[in-house]
């Protein structure tokens, strides 16, 4: 079965496309169009079990293929991904409904971090010390562990696999993949070119579904570790089950991103860099800016120019030309930011603008939702204090640093956190305080490289190693020490 070619999609298992035992499917949508354009099963203990037996019988050959070898799997991966990158764009965009220059983008991201991981020769290195003792050397290796879950969301479909899957299979490990149930075809296409850079059968294993799927997966005695990328609600849960069952676990949660404002900093340079962190990719990523604080006089002329650059945004479907932004997801996501926007305002948030009441022409039946900016917003307030994951912003006044940061110390998350300024020690004091994880400087979205590590703090991130850089090595290998006398 090509898959990736097929309406229906399908689990991958030990080098097949195979149909999942469970009967029940969903439709995989365009959420500009409502088009159908595949569906997903929804798979149940069985094909787990199936899945994990295969990615559990391919770890011993696996582990023995020289790491030459397998990061050269890899480079072959990342020639093809570079050779069908467009299509892979345009794919995403169909099926998401980002437009296409975040999608080239997303797609770029991933492509890095098969390239990162195609170093693992490298990375994978131990070191070694000659007469710790009369006669005695010690040396430390770096071994692969075993099978490993990976559960991710549905914002970004093919980066976020590959900050896990190309790392792990690089160091010797075997995977099972559980994309998102709502977009899941443009990553089964990057399995298929997986497949033909040789990636043997077995090491990579696709697991179509929901819950049951993802509780089984974690449940099962011979996966090693979890990588999980979603809530926090479900990050926090997952972490607890899975390491009571003696897991590895790394689970990337939510945020409620601050971004902070000084008088020196340039008004319209912070206003574009801010409509593009809170309103980019409809504001459904665990970067997005979400609560802007302006300190002193510069709050009115960002506001102003905040306003000013999300009315100016083109809204449709991501495929058309001079679209900005497209829709969310679905229509339950676009109910539950809706939801958020109507209790922002019964917590008295004044409400600037309201994109609740959006229509496209041409695309009636898309999963809209406009720009939404609040004025007057607290830490106390649902809307200052949980992730919205739409494209809301929430704007508030400080009279100092001192009590911006104060307000960013009350979110009960710590995945990102920027400041605006051309003072280097108003920026060190930031930096130093914040207790955020990835931190901008005049950056409005604070996306780390592959090669540096990706994760948050407080409600963020369960775990102790993150995503990518060195940590995704040590996350899927575990260091052996070794001490010798001859």
């Amino acid at each position: 079965m090509t898959a990736g070619r097929s309406p229906v999609a399908a689990n991958y298992v030990a080098g097949e496309w195979v149909k999942a035992g469970a009967g029940e499917r969903l439709p995989v949508e365009d959420p500009a169009t409502r088009e159908v354009l595949g569906s997903v099963p929804l798979s149940g203990q069985r094909d787990v079990d199936r899945a994990v037996a295969a990615a559990h019988a391919a770890f011993p050959a696996w582990r023995r293929t020289p790491v030459p070898e397998r990061a050269r799997v890899l480079f072959r991966l990342k020639a093809l991904l570079d050779e069908h990158h467009d299509d892979l764009a345009a794919s995403l965009s169909r099926e998401h409904g980002k437009n296409v220059a975040e999608t080239w983008g997303e797609v770029q991201r991933g492509i890095e971090n098969v390239e990162h991981a195609a170093g693992m020769p490298t990375l994978m290195m131990g070191d070694t010390l000659e007469d710790i003792a009369r006669g005695v050397d010690c040396e430390t290796v770096r071994q692969p562990v075993g099978v490993f879950a990976v559960v991710t969301p549905y914002n970004f479909p093919v980066m976020i696999p590959l900050w896990f899957w190309p790392y792990a299979v690089a160091a010797g490990n075997t995977v099972v993949l559980k994309p998102s149930e709502q977009d899941p075809l443009t990553h089964q296409r990057v399995v298929e070119l997986a497949v033909r850079a040789g990636l043997p059968p077995g090491v990579l294993n696709v697991v179509h579904g929901r819950r049951e799927a993802v509780e089984a997966l974690i449940d099962h005695p011979d996966v090693a570790g979890v990588s999980f990328v979603g809530s926090s609600a479900v990050a926090k849960s997952l972490y607890a089950r899975a390491g009571a069952a003696g897991k590895r676990v790394q689970a990337l949660g939510g945020a409620k991103n601050h971004m902070i404002v000084l008088p020196d900093a340039d008004p319209e340079m912070v206003a574009d860099a801010v409509v593009g962190s809170v309103f980019g990719s409809a504001g459904q990523r665990c970067l997005a800016g979400s609560v802007v604080v302006g300190v002193g006089d510069v709050y009115e002329p960002v506001r102003d120019g905040i306003l000013d650059g999300a009315a100016s945004l083109t809204i449709g479907r991501g495929l058309d030309d001079g679209v900005d932004m497209g829709p969310v997801i679905s229509g339950a996501h676009r109910d539950r930011v809706n939801a958020f926007i109507d209790e922002g305002e019964r917590y008295g948030a004044r409400l600037v603008m309201d994109g609740r009441r959006l229509r496209v022409p041409g695309y009636p039946r898309g999963h809209w939702v406009g720009p939404t900016v609040f004025e007057d917003v607290t830490p106390e307030m649902p809307i200052g204090r949980e992730e919205v994951f739409g494209p809301v912003a929430g704007l508030a006044r400080a009279p100092s640093l001192e009590a911006a940061l104060d307000v960013l110390a009350k979110s009960p998350y710590g995945n990102a956190a920027s400041i605006f300024t051309n003072s280097g020690r108003a920026a060190r004091e930031f930096r130093y305080r914040a207790e955020i994880s990835m931190i901008g400087v005049n950056i409005g979205v604070a996306a780390p490289m592959a090669f540096f590590p990706f994760g948050g703090a407080r409600n963020s991130f369960y775990g102790d190693l993150k995503a990518q850089g060195r940590d995704a090595v040590s996350f899927f290998t575990d260091q052996r020490v070794v001490i010798s006398r001859w």
